[in-house]
């Protein structure tokens, strides 16, 4: 799985994703279903897909959780250079084709605009034990962010989930500089939803403290 190809004009990141939606002709797709059809780029490229939603106005219902822990699995899966055993009630997950195929395009299309600028450099970060392990355990870190429970806040998703398509492409086309971005969008999602976590339970710290004082308890 770690040992993705380089960039290869005839298997583009776009193509990839336009024959995934072209191969979808039923009105529910499954998770495995979905993976295979993504596998030929590999888990990276899957994990790509997984937060795309999650950066465009194409929101899959329902599935930050289950699309959480599969990139965290597979997060663990490039950190320990082996496959992610996932759970099979995950993979047999049904997804709506109405909300899988706009993500695929989109994906397509936003991938399209940035190919010509990825190729492969700063290979330190692409091709050892080590970077795999770290390029991996930043994945999970920035999927965990993802799945914290802030909603109706903006950008709490869309931050890491950027810093999981950045790493998986990276990763996948060996393109250090790339890592390079998911590491500070991994950060920057982070110290972003860590401070609106903070700042939520100082203001229920401070509620609580006020009803405490009103009620004498």
């Amino acid at each position: 799985m770690t040992t993705a190809h380089l960039h290869s004009p005839d298997s583009s990141l776009s193509v990839a994703f336009e024959r995934a939606a072209l191969e979808i002709r039923t009105h529910t797709v499954t998770v495995r279903e979905l993976l295979e059809l993504i596998g030929e780029q590999g888990l990276l490229l899957f994990s790509a897909f997984l937060a795309i939603p999650f950066l465009l106005p194409v929101a899959i219902p329902g599935t930050s959780t289950v699309f959480g822990i599969l990139m965290v699995l597979v997060g663990f899966g490039v950190a320990t250079d082996s496959l992610p055993l996932v759970p099979q009630r995950l993979l047999d997950h049904p997804l709506g084709s109405h909300h899988v195929l706009p993500a695929l395009q989109k994906g397509a299309e936003t991938f399209r605009r940035f190919e010509r600028l990825i190729r492969p450099r700063v290979l330190v970060l692409t091709t050892s034990r080590l970077a795999n392990f770290l390029n991996g355990m930043v994945i999970v870190a920035a999927a965990l962010v993802l799945m914290l429970p802030l909603p109706l806040v903006p950008f709490t998703n869309t931050i890491p989930a950027l810093a999981v398509v950045l790493l998986s492409i990276g990763m996948v086309e060996r393109d250090g500089i790339v890592i390079v971005l998911g590491y500070l969008a991994t950060l920057a999602g982070a110290l972003y939803c860590g401070t609106i976590a903070w700042a939520a339970w100082k203001a229920g710290s401070g509620v609580t403290e006020w009803l405490r004082d009103t009620l004498n308890f």
